[in-house]
């Protein structure tokens, strides 16, 4: 008898979405099935925790408009030292914009305004009430991004004009101004290939520009696996964790056939529980509303504000989902950093124990 989708190992999982792929081989890697939702209002407390529990993640959920200072700069801002410390920690970022509009607006939402979420985030979310249109839209908006990021500019120094690498300090105690902002442009962009010129340019592939990472002396990326793809992913909004929703049946099927139809920007869901329902099914289920009190046996029903709780137990053991998204659980702890590998180590033992069963 074949195995279903659930007790399926992560690293035997066939999906033709590279950053489900690569996500899946990332769980292994760490042994991780913890995604942070970082809903926080400071943009130094988002990038501590991406920083400080970076290491026990293979998600970082974030709602950028509930930063009251989200810097917005593509290549030094906010977004782009997430994009640092992801590469450095070895996860992915997931923009839980819940988008719910005609195509025009929502490929605006993704790619431009203060957000920019198209730069920054390897996954964006969205609800299907607008119809399946949705989906192609931001489909079209992130495959015309990648298209851009393929190529970089790439320029020939006009004779006479030093190329910042090589100016000596005598150099640089010169009042040249060109000078002066080659070097800076430089050290900007060190891993970059561009260059500057005012005479030629050329086209070639380049990856993904990378800002400085936080608090760190010097950029380090997570060696146990390559970078993430630059592709961009979707999950549908299939079912909700929050008291008298109304994301029924019905809505969570149509989610699942509009998923099956764009395999190619679909990765999966949020919802409850797996929707993976056929035989070739390979999407990923991430789920909200996960707690593991201290009790651990014990369970927790409500925040008093609609949200409902399950533990990881019920969640992968029963539930067959693949990710579980835990925020107050562990921001709010005494010990945040020994509060997230907690989740991780029991998330990962209720997934060893799915498979084995």
């Amino acid at each position: 008898m074949s195995r279903s989708i659930a007790q399926t190992p992560y690293e035997e999982r066939q999906s033709t979405h590279p950053l489900s792929a690569y996500l899946y081989r990332l769980m292994v890697v760490k042994e991780s099935n913890l995604c942070l939702s970082a809903d926080v209002s400071s943009a130094r407390t988002l990038l501590r925790l991406a920083n400080s529990i970076g290491p026990s993640i293979v998600v970082l959920k974030t709602h950028y408009d509930i930063v009251s200072d989200w810097d917005s700069d593509v290549e030094t801002g906010t977004g782009a030292q997430l994009a640092a410390l992801a590469a450095k920690h070895g996860f992915l970022i997931f923009e839980d914009r819940k988008f719910s509009d005609i195509g025009s607006t929502v490929q605006k939402q993704y790619t431009d305004g203060p957000g920019k979420a198209v730069e920054w985030a390897h996954i964006t979310n969205a609800h299907i009430l607008p119809g399946a249109a949705i989906v192609s839209a931001l489909a079209d908006a992130a495959s015309a991004w990648r298209e851009k990021k393929k190529y970089e500019v790439k320029t020939d120094i006009t004779v006479g004009t030093p190329r910042p690498e090589s100016l000596s300090e005598d150099d640089e105690g010169k009042d040249d101004e060109d000078i002066k902002n080659l070097k800076a442009l430089q050290a900007r962009r060190k891993a970059s290939i561009v260059s500057i010129t005012t005479v030629s340019q050329s086209y070639e592939p380049a990856n993904s520009p990378r800002a400085p990472i936080p608090e760190c002396e010097e950029d380090v990326i997570f060696s146990k696996i390559e970078e993430a793809p630059l592709d961009r992913g979707l999950l549908l909004l299939a079912q909700m964790s929050s008291a008298g929703n109304l994301l029924d049946e019905a809505y969570a099927k149509a989610c699942v056939e509009i998923a099956r139809n764009n395999k190619d920007f679909v990765m999966g869901f949020i919802a409850q529980e797996t929707q993976n329902t056929a035989a070739d099914d390979q999407f990923i289920t991430m789920t909200p509303g996960c707690q593991l009190p201290s009790g651990e046996e014990q369970r927790a029903n409500s925040d008093g504000l609609g949200q409902q709780y399950n533990t990881p137990k019920k969640l992968i053991g029963e539930k067959s989902v693949d990710i579980i998204i835990v925020g107050r659980g562990i921001i709010g702890a005494a010990d945040p950093v020994t509060e997230a590998e907690r989740y991780r180590r029991k998330g990962w033992e209720a997934y060893t124990a799915r498979i084995s069963a």
